[in-house]
């Protein structure tokens, strides 16, 4: 049974990020029309409705890729019946072999079509890719000024060397699929337990000094966690340093500790612009 929905004025976009362009077309919208293409995100899937309070409608890329600009007007009017008003960027293009433009979209929709111009922040213009290459820098300030909030990516808690237990510090080890990580090295950053976030140290990186394999790990600072099961959540804050193998056991755990002192500055003179991470 088909629903029929009442939304006046959707936004169109990948909306990969949700980052301050997207805010501005968003702004504008009852509903978003995500184009989802399961690849390299910084925010994946379903995970983007949890940065507006907008409903999330959304398009896979190949079931849509092979349509012509009017099949995929036509799509889209059929899905929203009662559409008066369309929110794009400035560089929006759809249909096949991205013919379609906003002028084109104007002349294919009888209502109207709001295109928003390219937002910049101080002078910087904000774009997925721009942030993504920030973090593959390392630059985590730059990509959290872009995004509007802290880089979050989420894992699930996996069995790890129970090296850190032993010799070094407790770690949660996570798996994370489909999101961009930033450049290998050691972050502070804030985690996300259940519906509390506690104040971390995070590694991100091949383990240069003991089984070399990849891993993302995080310590959580000055709390006892018993033995955690299920989803966990991380907000990047800063680089502390870029990944380094060190001579001996020793070093690394001497260096472990500069990391925490620094870790704990860090967080204390930085207020997480993420969502809910500053609780």
């Amino acid at each position: 049974m088909r629903v029929i929905n009442q939304i006046n004025a959707i936004a169109i976009g990948s909306f990969d990020g949700i980052h301050l362009g997207h805010q501005a077309l968003i702004a504008q919208a009852e509903a978003l029309v995500i184009i989802e293409r399961n690849s390299g995100y910084l925010t994946p899937g379903y995970m983007r409705s949890c940065y507006t309070d907008k409903i999330c409608c959304f398009y896979h890329f190949d079931k849509i890729k092979g349509l012509t600009p009017e099949a995929f007007v036509a799509r889209v009017l059929e899905d929203f019946p009662f559409l008066e008003r369309i929110i794009v960027g400035y560089d929006f293009h759809f249909g096949r072999e991205k013919r379609g433009d906003a002028a084109l979209l104007q002349r294919l929709f009888d209502g109207e079509v709001r295109v928003v111009a390219q937002v910049c922040h101080e002078g910087i213009p904000v774009h997925s890719r721009t942030i993504k290459a920030y973090l593959q820098e390392g630059r985590v300030k730059m990509a959290n000024a872009l995004l509007g909030r802290s880089y979050q990516v989420e894992g699930e808690v996996i069995p790890g060397q129970g090296l850190g237990k032993r010799s070094f510090v407790p770690t949660l080890n996570l798996a994370v699929f489909h999101y961009q990580l930033p450049l290998e090295g050691v972050y502070a950053t804030r985690t996300k337990l259940g519906d509390r976030w506690y104040d971390s140290v995070s590694f991100v990186g091949n383990r240069l000094t003991t089984d070399g394999n990849f891993a993302v790990e995080t310590h959580i600072l000055d709390q006892q966690i018993d033995a955690f099961h299920g989803s966990v959540s991380l907000a990047f804050i800063d680089l502390l340093r870029i990944n380094k193998k060190f001579d001996s056991f020793e070093a690394l755990k001497r260096q472990i500790q500069e990391d925490i002192k620094r870790a704990k500055d860090l967080i204390y003179i930085n207020t997480s612009p993420c969502s809910d991470a500053q609780q």
